[in-house]
């Protein structure tokens, strides 16, 4: 009897490092996918002009995604809750309605302010809703903690997302034909990505029972999480978004290419808040989970931040002498992204207990960082100085008052 505990310890331990290598070979297969796609537009299939238009409609796609992201953790959530998940499907299907009315009314918008053409617009930000049926079964399958089937669904939704669009471009389509093509991609996915949540309903032998007189989820929940997505969208982009209001063109590309190590920093611990979020959401285990899951990704963020600083040398030996700057600061920009994985981690636990008002504060931070910004950083190291000390801040201000 003495050593069961910690058998169960170390098998439990064991699942969730199976878990979080699992889903992080899917989301790598999805990104790795997504890089071919940039790379065969960049370099061999778009001019420069056909390129800018095709990466800006992606970016814009990736904010009309947000209810995507809010709606998997959204329904993540319930699942864990005991929710009926004919409810919970119901949400989707109603989530997805309304992005169909969002990208109607934004599509002209965005061609506007873009200077895009309205039909390739449209093909790009026709995939908006698609991604909500998507995260809606991805959604099920992390709250079930199915783990392993989410793996392959996250690798072939990116596979049947990207690889379409480099057809169109081998085929001679421009930006509208490679966009279009990456909808049908993801109109695939969806069909596939559901027929592996029913697949797994109708391959249980006694389903867990579900509770469907707690029905209170709507897609109201699904705004008040959008909320959070999008805070955490602007508070990983903002700095290097206005970096060419306060900064000289050479010094933009120096500080674009810190970015990179933000961004790895921030990325690359996804698959631990993706796993650890059911956790989260279950009130018996949200708080001690939730400092398990941010001493882990704090962890990993530490030896992310000290391998930059030693990687920094190497900087102008691979990209040049223009590059001297970052030398003894990337370890800064490394820093950055992993405390916007801490800042994740934390609002992914405001989301899975239902407190999204918590954001706010993260909001009034990233207020207060865009001023300090345009009136008072004018360096690389200011920018970056300015962006670190506000995800520090709001990652500790919204884990004082989630915890």
């Amino acid at each position: 009897m003495q050593q069961t505990r910690p058998t169960r310890r170390r098998q439990a331990g064991s699942g969730t490092v199976g878990a979080v290598g699992s889903v992080a070979v899917g989301s790598m297969v999805a990104n790795i996918c997504m890089y071919v796609v940039h790379l065969a537009a960049s370099a061999r299939y778009l001019d420069v002009s056909e390129y800018g238009e095709f990466a800006v409609l992606l970016s814009a796609m990736l904010v009309l995604g947000v209810p995507a992201m809010a709606l998997q953790n959204v329904v993540a959530r319930e699942v864990v809750l005991g929710r009926d998940e004919r409810r919970l499907r119901l949400v989707g299907i109603q989530t997805t309605l309304y992005v169909v009315l969002l990208v109607a009314v934004a599509t002209p918008l965005v061609a506007l302010l873009m200077r895009t053409g309205i039909v390739t617009t449209l093909a790009a930000l026709g995939a908006a809703p698609l991604l909500a049926l998507i995260a809606a079964g991805q959604g099920i399958l992390q709250g079930r903690g199915e783990f392993r089937a989410l793996s392959w669904v996250l690798a072939a939704v990116g596979v049947l997302r990207s690889m379409p669009i480099v057809g169109a471009f081998v085929m001679g389509s421009g930006p509208a034909g490679g966009l279009f093509a990456g909808t049908i991609g993801a109109a695939v996915s969806a069909v596939v990505v559901w027929a592996v949540v029913v697949w797994g309903v109708v391959g249980k032998v006694g389903e867990r029972a579900q509770d469907a007189a707690q029905a209170s989820v709507g897609v109201l929940s699904v705004v008040r999480a959008s909320q959070v997505q999008l805070v955490l969208i602007v508070a990983s982009s903002v700095d290097l978004l206005l970096s060419p209001r306060v900064l000289d063109a050479e010094s933009v590309g120096v500080y674009a290419l810190g970015a990179i190590a933000t961004k790895v920093a921030f990325w690359l611990p996804q698959a631990i808040g993706v796993v650890f979020y059911p956790r989260l959401a279950d009130p018996a285990r949200s708080r001690v989970s939730l400092r398990q899951a941010v001493a882990v990704v704090a962890g990993l963020g530490v030896v992310l931040t000290v391998a930059a600083g030693i990687a920094g040398p190497v900087v102008p030996f691979v990209f040049g002498d223009g590059y001297d700057e970052l030398v003894p600061i990337l370890w800064l920009f490394a820093y950055i992204g992993a405390a916007l994985a801490v800042l994740q981690v934390v609002l992914l636990s405001a989301i899975a207990r239902d407190r999204t008002r918590v954001a706010f504060g993260t909001w009034i931070v990233v207020a207060i960082e865009v001023t300090v910004i345009l009136t008072v950083a004018g360096t690389v190291v200011g920018v970056a100085a300015t962006a670190a000390v506000a995800v520090t801040v709001a990652a500790a201000g919204t884990w004082a008052l989630t915890r």
